[in-house]
């Protein structure tokens, strides 16, 4: 039994093991399996999930490209080799759509590019911008370690990793942020006031999305569709727009840029070429040094022996625009053409073919004109009177990597105008309702040669014009060799001085003048032998050197919100304003008495056209007077190194000052011709234009009394100046003139007289020497030298129009708060980058203006005691009204 119940325990034991072993080995068969199958799961990685399995994602890739996009669900994701990681690169955001014109622009860039590189720290991707770095020994290890602490790229963005791809080479991260999210740095339109335009932006995301994605071997592109709200007005004053719905089509790019840099050259504040700051780490100096770095493309012989043997040769990259199809058939040619007429300034420092106009490709699937890699020449179909060209830069050496010219369609209004109003009296292919073919191309290729110089670097020269004698510019020898100005970076539009009857006289700028050469030189023409930029510097220092004190290679800033320089101003000809502005009123009223015959009833039966020209030529007549008025207490700024000829600060002469004064009063009072009945009466109601023109500018011109403050402050001696005693004693003769004499005061004279008298009591009686004028109120700041709303109109300082189409309601508001309030808010300066700008002034401690002030209202009190007695009639109740208005008010207190 014993052995019985042995048996049976070992054969349970033995089942038991296998039993055992049986499960054992199904169960490693089953881990087998099982491992087996995940190991075949393992191989489909999320990133082959994601990208590659899943077939409603769009992927762009180029053969060795530098970035690999991906559009999935909405979402945009950037793959990005390691070895990428830390390369600079450019993101920049053009419109390609707007729903409104007016709110964006095809073509244009609203905001610089972002100047960024994108780190790889742990499982974060961090989008940073660049910082520029100083200038500073690289050998040096301390001061290398003291910048690189002190110049740490700021964070712009982190992103989570996503994943890697298969072979772990790049990573991947979601950025759909920067393309369907208004953020701010590549916003098409963002909140805030500009140009004094108060905006209100609503990004409305239910209304915004990815569009194409594109990548090549250097850059990518991705499209968006954003949609706002925009609500707009002018200073609180006027609604623009409330509520309006605004849909814009944006294309981003992402452009790496080149490793090697291009050796960045240095400016010289004598020359007017855009330009980036920079900061200089020199221990042995006392404090750091600021200097700044020209902007200009990278421009480089193709063959350097040839080049150095004196050969003409061509650039290793060109300058290529892309001439948009959509351009107007007419426009075509003379755009090409005056775009590439700056390769014959190219050609004087040795190449060719440097500046190229070519078509939109019709078979280049890379060319797309909203990346920011082509340089496009846009045309925009709205009522726009502009034309621009910007440009866009590395900027850590300022190379130009992109430039875009910007053409509206309302540049042919402005060339009618234009033509008709300064060069009808010479020219009859003018006088016409619209301007004929050869005219518009000429026209045209002057505009593009201009916006092309701003694509090569090159700033607003406003002092070119003033070089050339004003009787030069009626000689057709010195018209046909030199144009009207040195320079088609000025604003000298067309030759309003020739006169009828002057035979052969140019009438246009020229093709190019001798200074944009000099700026070709200056910015392009290679320094051989040159280490680095700093030891071009001399070399530099001397081509300026040797054109100081020559009138045509003078640099004239532009001048917005101060306007101290009356040689460096837009829409002027000659050294002499007085003279130019003489023969352009003659033109005027020439032109004024030849209207209907020029435009008869029948080619503009509702008088709409001739009411247009008519407003044009009023206000180039407005021009004239403005231009002569900045002589009277006029300062010349001019950039002199020491040691060369010239002075940077100079009052204008004070024979010019008082025949300035004395010429504006002479046209207050004359200005009669202006409304000519024969003409205005087929106009619909309203106030002619003499009284209009009278009230305005004479407010402008009795506060040019701070302007002669601080010039005669200046004056190297007294006797030199032109002080605010001489500018009473010569107002009181004009203005007082009818009184003086004994004769009937004509109503030009009544309206000066009264504005006259208004405007002293309000400068004795107020309680500050804080700027404030005749009947205004004051404001932060001082006004000296600020453009009144006429002005600012007359010269076309604001671009956008918005001014000029809301001057009445402007014009009441800078009455209530005083001239210069609209100019502080609606303009901004130009030229600070790097060369700073003449800070404004204030007159506080030199205003001695109300003693003087004071004593000329005792003046004309005698005067109108003694001449009331003998006058009669409305003469006599006006000098009696202005006596009351004068002594109520210094007595009232």
């Amino acid at each position: 039994m014993q052995k019985i119940l042995l048996l049976t325990a070992i054969l349970c034991l033995s089942l038991s093991q296998m039993s055992t072993t049986a499960a054992a080995s199904k169960s490693r068969k089953k881990a087998k399996v099982e491992k087996s199958d995940t190991v075949a799961k393992k191989k489909v990685t999320k990133y082959d999930k994601t990208f590659v399995k899943d077939k409603s994602c769009v992927t762009a890739k180029a053969e060795g490209g530098f970035m690999t996009l991906h559009k999935s669900k909405g979402k945009l994701y950037i793959e990005l080799p390691v070895k990428n990681m830390g390369r600079e690169m450019l993101i920049a955001s053009t419109i390609s759509e707007a729903s409104d014109p007016d709110l964006g622009s095809i073509g244009y860039k609203p905001q610089p590019p972002m100047h960024v590189r994108f780190n790889l720290i742990d499982s974060t991707v961090y989008m940073t911008e660049v910082s520029v770095l100083p200038d500073y020994d690289t050998s040096d290890k301390q001061m290398a370690h003291a910048v690189r602490l002190s110049s740490m790229d700021p964070i712009l963005n982190a992103y989570k990793i996503v994943c890697f791809n298969n072979d772990s080479t790049a990573v991947v991260f979601d950025a759909s942020n920067l393309f369907t999210t208004n953020y701010e740095p590549l916003a098409p339109i963002k909140s805030g006031s500009m140009g004094g335009i108060n905006i209100t932006a609503s990004f409305n995301s239910s209304g915004s999305a990815l569009g194409d994605i594109k990548a090549f071997k250097d850059n990518v592109s991705i499209k968006s569709m954003l949609s706002y709200t925009v609500s707009a007005n002018l200073m609180q004053l006027v609604l623009l727009k409330k509520n309006d719905p605004f849909t814009v089509g944006v294309t981003r790019s992402i452009l790496m840029l080149p490793e090697q840099k291009m050796r960045p050259r240095i400016a010289d504040s004598r020359v007017g070429i855009f330009l980036s700051g920079r900061t200089d780490l020199n221990p042995d100096a006392d404090q750091i040094a600021r200097y700044s770095v020209i902007h200009r493309w990278n421009i480089q012989p193709s063959d350097s022996a040839a080049w150095a043997r004196g050969e003409v040769v061509d650039p290793v990259k060109p300058i290529v625009f892309y001439l948009d199809d959509a351009f107007p058939a007419l426009w075509r040619e003379p755009a090409k053409e005056g775009i590439e007429r700056w390769n014959k300034a190219f050609e004087k420092i040795g190449f060719k073919n440097v500046v190229q106009v070519r078509d939109f490709p019709k078979d280049d699937p890379e060319f797309d004109p909203d990346n920011l890699k082509y340089s496009c020449i846009r045309y925009v179909p709205a009522q726009i009177t502009n034309a621009m060209g910007p440009s866009w830069v590395d900027p850590s050496s300022g190379e130009i990597i992109n430039a875009s010219i910007i053409v509206y369609n309302d540049i042919i209004k402005l060339i009618n105008n234009w033509r008709f109003c300064q060069t009808a009296q010479v020219d009859p292919r003018v006088r016409s309702k619209r301007m004929p073919e050869d005219v518009v191309r000429e026209s045209v290729a002057y505009i593009l040669a201009h916006e092309a110089g701003h694509c090569l670097g090159f700033m607003h020269n406003m002092a070119a014009s003033s070089a050339y004698a004003v009787d030069s510019l009626r000689s057709a020898t010195f018209t046909q060799k030199y144009g009207t100005t040195p320079s088609i970076m000025d604003y000298a539009r067309f030759n309003y001085v020739a006169q009828p009857g002057d035979k052969g006289v140019k009438l246009t700028p020229p093709d190019l003048g001798i200074y944009d050469e000099f700026l070709i030189q200056y910015a392009y023409k290679p320094i051989v032998g040159a280490k680095d930029a700093k030891d071009e510097v001399k070399t530099l220092e001397k081509w300026v050197d040797e054109k100081a004190g020559d009138p045509r290679f003078r640099y004239g800033r532009q001048q917005v919100i101060q306007r101290y320089d009356p040689s460096a101003i837009e829409e002027d000809l000659g050294d002499d304003p007085i003279k130019a502005a003489d023969y352009g009123t003659k033109n005027l009223k020439y032109i004024l008495a030849h209207f209907n015959e020029w435009m008869p009833d029948a080619t503009d039966p509702d008088a709409a056209l001739r009411t247009a020209r008519y407003e044009e030529l009023a206000k180039q007549y407005n021009r004239y007077i403005r231009a002569v008025m900045l002589n009277i207490g006029g300062i010349y700024l001019t950039e002199v190194k020491a040691g060369t000829p010239g002075k940077n600060v100079v009052p204008v002469d004070k024979k010019r000052q008082r025949a300035a004064l004395q010429w504006v009063l002479k046209q207050l009072k004359e200005c009669d011709w202006i409304a000519d009945r024969d003409l205005t009466d087929r106009f619909s109601l309203r106030v002619e234009l003499p009284p209009i023109f009278q009230y305005y500018t004479a407010l402008e011109f009795y506060d040019t009394y701070k302007n002669v403050i601080l010039s005669s402050h200046v004056a190297e001696s007294p006797k030199d100046a032109y002080t605010i005693r001489n500018w009473a004693d010569d107002m009181y003769e004009g203005i007082w003139e009818s009184a003086i004499k004994r004769r009937q005061p004509t109503a030009g004279d009544r309206i000066m007289q009264n504005l006259y008298a208004n405007f002293l009591t309000s400068a004795v009686t107020k309680k500050s020497s804080l700027t404030k004028v005749s009947t205004g109120k004051s404001f932060a700041g001082d006004n000296t030298f600020m453009p009144s709303v006429d002005h600012i109109v007359a010269f076309g300082l604001d671009e956008s129009g918005v001014v000029a189409k809301n001057i009445g309601l402007l014009r009441d508001l800078e009455i209530e708060n005083g001239y210069g309030y609209v100019a502080s808010q609606v303009l901004t300066d130009f030229g600070k980058p790097g060369y700073g700008w003449q800070y404004r002034v204030n007159l506080r401690s030199i205003d001695e203006s109300k003693t003087v002030f004071y004593g000329e209202t005792q003046r004309i009190i005698r005067l109108l005691k003694a001449c009331i007695p003998a006058s009669t009639g409305d003469a006599r109740i006006h000098y009696q009204s202005v006596l009351y208005q004068l002594e109520r008010a210094l007595n009232k207190d």
